[in-house]
């Protein structure tokens, strides 16, 4: 064991108390009237004992007060103590005549201190100022026993009650700023735990979006692909046998990359992160040329323009191939027949890229996405994840076709 956390261990009898504490404490919050009848019920036995056994008269300054009047004050002062959490002010209230007349007697009862303990709930539950009254209520009893009896110096007397209640006030205002602080704490964790809900919540719907991003430019684009090619292999099928080999060979590769990569991303949801450290990257610019191979073998001949060269950290290559994936996607689609496509391709500094994704179809994008109305949102938000920008709409009067331009800026500095 460590001999740090060995020292910083508690000791038992530390974790007994604590233990012991907490039981009090929920027994409190669960019954707080018996929990009350308790803690006055000792303090007017106390009170009656002093009074029924006569040491009251060790410090009284008159002996001969009746007797039904010190049990009158004797649960006077001790008494209001059950009101001492709900309305200690009115408790406080009740109490100060007894002491005035137990002052003005000479009794000098000891349950007199027990004003106190109201002076310590003050400090406890109500505003700060509300010790100013309070602290002047306890010590006018005391101003009169010195002015009627005159026994020991005033600044004594005064002095000593005025210290006895700065200390009941500080021991107050002490367990009130330490309740208020774990209350705070208390509150921040619950406000950092309902955070935590919330971004989980958060990052497993921009986990969902992005899965399904990918699924749709995984099985959208294959699939349109295959399509293309089943249809050419049919026309081809009477009149040309091989070509229709060749459509069929086609076919088959790109249902195996389609199927190779919709298991990599299965692979990566399903698998652990030692499992996942195997699998292939996502594509990036070297895996262009098989996307346009596959995109020509389907029967639509597309060029492609680069200027610059290629240093673009692999978040803003897969980017770039899958909105050039999802543009000639949706040229196979609706672009119709004789139609070309072209890419320009322009590398700047500091991972800058500008692409240009244009063909001359007759017939019209729409909104340029497919049926599922994933294809340019999803575009969109890739790009957004750059701070780039993402044009698609038909091409300008004369010319025919549409346009897909994507413009990444420069790479922020870390």
């Amino acid at each position: 064991m460590d001999p740090v956390t060995e020292d910083r261990a508690p000791e038992p009898l530390t974790e007994y108390a604590q233990r012991l504490t907490h039981k009090v404490r929920a027994f409190d919050r669960r019954h707080p009237l018996l929990w009350d009848l308790h803690f006055t019920g000792f303090w007017v036995t106390a009170a009656l004992i002093d009074f029924s056994s006569g040491g009251w008269r060790h410090n009284a300054h008159q002996l001969d007060v009746p007797g039904w009047l010190l049990l009158t004050l004797s649960l006077g002062l001790s008494v209001p103590l059950l009101w001492r959490r709900t309305r200690p002010a009115a408790a406080l209230a009740v109490m100060v005549p007894f002491a005035l007349v137990d002052a003005w007697t000479g009794a000098a009862l000891q349950a007199a201190l027990l004003q106190l303990v109201l002076v310590y709930h003050l400090a406890l539950r109500r505003p700060l100022r509300s010790l100013w009254w309070a602290t002047a209520l306890v010590i006018t009893p005391v101003l009169v026993s010195a002015i009627r009896h005159g026994e020991g110096s005033w600044d004594q007397q005064i002095g000593s009650h005025l210290m006895s209640t700065a200390v009941a006030a500080l021991i107050g205002v002490t367990v009130r700023t330490r309740r208020n602080y774990t209350a705070a704490l208390e509150d921040r964790a619950r406000r950092l735990e309902t955070e935590r809900d919330q971004q989980a919540r958060l990052a497993t719907a921009a986990e969902r979006a992005r899965i399904a991003r990918e699924m749709h430019d995984i099985i959208g684009h294959n699939l349109s692909v295959i399509t293309g090619l089943a249809d050419g292999g049919r026309y081809a099928a009477t009149k040309s046998p091989e070509r229709a080999a060749q459509a069929l060979d086609a076919i088959a590769t790109t249902s195996r990359q389609a199927l190779t990569e919709l298991r990599r991303l299965l692979d990566v949801l399903g698998e652990d992160e030692r499992q996942q450290a195997d699998l292939a990257p996502q594509p990036g610019l070297t895996d262009l040329g098989r996307l346009l191979d596959g995109v020509r073998a389907a029967g639509l001949p597309v060029s492609i323009t680069t200027h610059g060269s290629p240093t673009l950290p692999p978040g803003r290559q897969l980017t770039v191939y899958r909105v050039i994936q999802e543009a000639l996607t949706n040229t196979l689609k609706h672009a119709g027949p004789a139609t070309t496509a072209d890419i320009a391709l322009s590398y700047e500094e500091k991972a800058a890229v500008t692409v240009t994704i244009t063909d001359t179809g007759h017939g019209s994008h729409i909104t340029g996405t497919s049926r599922d109305g994933r294809g340019l949102p999803g575009m969109r938000e890739r790009t957004a994840l750059y701070g780039g920008t993402l044009e698609a709409g038909p091409r300008p009067h004369p010319e025919r076709g549409w346009r897909v331009r994507l413009d990444l800026p420069e790479e922020s500095p870390q």
